[in-house]
């Protein structure tokens, strides 16, 4: 509408003229005889000029606007009420509370009034203020106003109007997370009034009490234990209310409480009801389960137990394709209430659930039998072991629902279908393993979009559990997924990519045969070609091609200059962009660094794979030098990609990291921060390996970085992947400079031992042995009072190679003739057994 430009341009423009904002405010409250729509927007202006300009306001212009804003708060339109809200709002956040000490009490004051618009008036801006600004108004800064307004709020709760009895709960509401004072004063009333309105006839009024049991489950679960009953049986007719919304948040109810050490005490009455119940809200003819998606580069090692990944739910990313309902609805809801619930009480559920679902798997209405599927998908996780007896006759069954005539049924068994990829795989291959690919193969090429995308998803899951299972399939798996490549829209591409990067990491270098070379590479690399350089579409392509090249190794050689020349333009071009956008914001766009982030993960996959025959490509670049910038970028996964990368550089051609390390130790120092705990540990690994290049010419950098290796490994609660890469780290720092680094060995030896402790035989944890038994040798003193926790960790080898197992040796041996047979004999009494008998049996002491 050019009117609007046009008196928007005339605004700008007037915005000169300090009166302005009083023609402004003025235009909003008094011109009664301007249209609403126009009132409103001259306010949104006024908003504008307060958020960007409020400081440079003359005081008598800020207390015009303020008395003005106090003054109309009641006026008879519902949008001209929201818009002072909205501006009071503001203002307030400006800082203003403190200096506006009249307005709190003002507003609390209008809510007494006689007249319905300025107590609702009052109520919608008071709820905003509570939103924006919580933990501001249970401060001493303010002398504590929530004392006098909670009390307050409350008495609302009986108001005759639904709109400010629902204002008054939001209100509170606001407060329960944080818990502030105020409200724990006054919780049981909080809690009789919200009983109190449980049935109340207004849908936002029962959502709200909805939403506040369910943060009080949270935060004061002891004020409902006694409740609890009634509670879960309220939440139970709740789950099922006419409004969707009401029951949306009441399923969330049963999420939260599933989180609760109670759950299974409180709920074991009730189970067989709200199993019922819950499970009546599953079906429903739209359902979406999401696909899966890559996640970032961090390094990590290798356990004795694999397979203990977290398989994604169906919570996950949003996307923005409008053929699919994206938003979490009620029927996901449930079935992720299924879930939880199933973790809680595992196969305790079964007995209550295995009669439910018998009629529903087999039910001749599709719809059902659909919500059946989605049951069994939904309790995998938790039922697991009850449900093994009955796999061998369901998963035939869920197979065969794989070519159902109705798609819906047919998507949501390929997603039940790999929730239980983990025991299929357990089986021999021509059981299930063998049918379930056969089909699954067929679905990615289903007419159905949906179908195509939920088998593409659960191809991929059932690929990390099978791994080299799938290794005499291969040439069948990729006639299909090349062939999908041709069928495939845009959406569906992208988890394709997903699905062949994920068969790529699963089978590794089996893949390396000319024969799968040449089925897979053409069309992975016609699409390289057809993407430009600023196409989002490339993302998936390029973590696609990264798997691809790790697995490929020297197979991927033919493909990889085009590849790596473009990553090094990508990198390039994007820090470019920010240069110019960090000098003139206004003038340019921010740049999206995920195209830098996912070319430098498939520079590390070209590191990875090819190896020293990287070499080449890295002298004819500038590389070095942009990695330099990225490492400094303000954005973490920029950092934690470059780190990676500086890792897997220094592996494959250290000859061109050299010159660099100068420049490049103090920025991996800096960026041992636990804060960022990707940054952090890729940051740590890239040290470890540069080390094992320098030798003993690490020794001007170990102050750089063996401080804060020591603190992070010291910290409580620091995640399993960092322990383990510090650990290793400082062992290669002091396998190459045991003189600078030993002195400190008593200040780490316990967390370094248990932390190592359980990863299996590996040229890292070789490297890091080596280190550690140097440093004893230089200050013995350093190991003497925790020497238990290093014949554990020693004990935790399987086969050391030959010259480690004589430095353990020694060093046992060292020690027992030290303290004697007597005190030895004392010593060795606190191992536990199996400890004490590896000992023995390797070792000799």
């Amino acid at each position: 509408p050019n009117e609007i430009i046009q008196s928007w341009h005339k605004l700008e423009h007037l915005n000169q003229y300090p009166d302005f904002n009083n023609y402004l405010i003025f235009v909003l409250t008094r011109l009664k005889s301007e249209d609403e729509p126009t009132r409103s927007l001259s306010g949104l202006i006024l908003k504008n000029n307060v958020k960007a300009h409020y400081q440079h306001f003359p005081a008598t212009v800020a207390d015009f606007i303020k008395q003005e804003c106090l003054n109309n708060i009641g006026d008879t339109s519902p949008l001209i009420r929201a818009t002072i809200g909205i501006l009071i709002t503001t203002i307030a956040s400006k800082g203003e509370l403190q200096t506006w000490p009249e307005l709190l009490p003002q507003l609390c004051n209008l809510l007494n009034s006689e007249d319905y618009n300025t107590c609702e008036g009052a109520f919608g801006a008071l709820q905003k203020i509570c939103e924006d600004s919580s933990e501001l108004l249970d401060s001493d800064a303010l002398n504590r106003p929530l004392n006098i307004m909670i009390p307050k709020f409350l008495q609302f709760f009986k108001h005759c109007s639904p709109k400010i009895r629902s204002h008054a709960i939001a209100c509170v509401n606001q407060f329960i997370i944080g818990r502030a004072q105020a409200l724990m004063d006054n919780i049981d009333t909080f809690i009789e009034h919200l009983f109190a309105l449980a049935t109340d006839e207004d849908p936002e009024v029962r959502k709200n009490v909805c939403r506040a049991l369910v943060m009080l489950l949270e935060v004061r679960i002891d004020r409902l234990i006694p409740h609890m009953h009634s509670i879960i049986q309220y939440m139970l007719q709740r789950t099922q209310d006419s409004d969707e919304n009401v029951a949306l948040e009441a399923c969330e109810f049963w999420l939260t409480l599933a989180e609760q050490p109670i759950c299974k005490d409180v709920l074991s009455g009730h189970l067989v009801q709200s199993l019922s119940i819950i499970y009546d809200t599953v079906p429903d003819s739209e359902q979406d389960i999401k696909p899966r998606f890559h996640k970032s580069r961090t390094v990590t090692l290798q356990h004795e137990a694999d397979g203990t990944e977290e398989g994604e739910d169906f919570e996950d990313d949003d996307d923005d394709d409008d053929d699919t309902l994206s938003d979490w609805n009620l029927r996901k809801c449930s079935a992720a209430a299924l879930d939880v619930l199933a973790n809680v009480f595992r196969d305790d559920l079964l007995p209550h659930l295995l009669p439910l679902l018998k009629g529903l798997l087999f039910h001749p209405d599709w719809v059902i039998k659909e919500s059946g599927i989605l049951v069994l998908g939904a309790i995998a996780e938790g039922c697991m072991q009850g449900m093994v007896p009955f796999l061998p006759e369901l998963i035939p069954h869920l197979i065969q629902c794989l070519s159902d005539k109705k798609a819906l049924v047919r998507s949501i068994a390929c997603w039940t279908l790999s929730r239980y990829a983990h025991w299929v795989v357990s089986q021999p291959p021509d059981n299930y393993l063998k049918p379930l690919m056969t089909e699954l193969l067929k679905r990615i090429l289903d007419g159905n979009k949906r179908v195509q995308e939920a088998a593409c998803s659960a191809f991929a899951t059932l690929e990390e559990e099978a791994c080299t299972e799938l290794v005499p399939y291969l040439s069948y798996i990729l006639d299909t997924l090349v062939f999908a490549f041709g069928k495939y829209q845009h959406k569906n591409l992208l988890i394709l990519y997903d699905a062949i990067g994920t068969l790529a990491d699963s089978v590794g270098h089996h893949l390396n045969q000319p024969e799968y070379i040449q089925k897979l590479m053409p069309p992975l690399i016609q699409k390289w070609n057809e993407l430009k350089d600023e196409d989002k579409d490339l993302f998936p392509l390029l973590e696609c091609l990264s798997s691809v090249a790790t697995a490929l190794q020297s197979g991927f050689l033919p493909y990889c200059e085009p590849v790596y020349q473009r990553c090094v333009t990508l990198v390039q071009k994007t820090l470019a962009q920010a240069m110019m956008y960090n000098q003139h914001p206004d003038q340019y766009e921010a740049p999206d660094k995920d195209f830098m982030i996912v070319a430098l993960d498939l520079l590390s996959g070209l590191a990875e794979g090819l190896g020293v025959h990287v070499e080449q490509l890295v002298a004819r670049s500038n590389i070095m030098t942009l990695l330099f910038q990225c490492m400094q970028d303000t954005m973490p996964e920029v950092r934690q990609s470059s780190f990676a990368l500086l890792g897997d550089l220094t592996k494959a051609c250290f000859p061109h990291v050299k010159p660099c390390i100068a420049e490049f130790m103090p920025i991996l120092g800096t960026n041992l921060n636990p804060e960022f705990i990707s940054v952090c540990n890729n940051a740590t690994w890239a040290i470890g390996e540069i080390c094992m290049q320098m030798g003993p010419e690490m020794q001007p950098y170990v102050q750089l970085v063996l401080n804060n290796l020591v603190e992070i490994i010291n910290r409580p609660n620091t995640p399993k992947t960092l322990l383990e890469n510090t650990a290793i780290t400082i062992g290669r720092l002091g396998y190459v400079c045991p003189q600078e680094v030993a002195p400190m060995l008593q200040q780490f030896i316990r967390p370094w031992c248990t932390s190592l402790r359980n990863i299996r035989d590996n040229e890292e944890k070789d490297s890091a042995f080596r280190g550690i038994c140097m440093m004893i040798g230089v200050n013995p003193g350093g190991v003497v009072q925790d020497f238990i926790f290093f014949c554990d960790a020693v004990a935790s080898w399987v086969s050391p190679k030959d010259d480690l197992r004589e430095m353990f040796y020694k060093i046992l041996h060292g020690f027992k003739d030290q303290v004697g047979e007597e005190n030895w004999q004392q010593f060795s009494e606190q191992f536990p057994p199996l400890l004490k008998e590896r000992l023995s049996a390797c070792y000799g002491v």
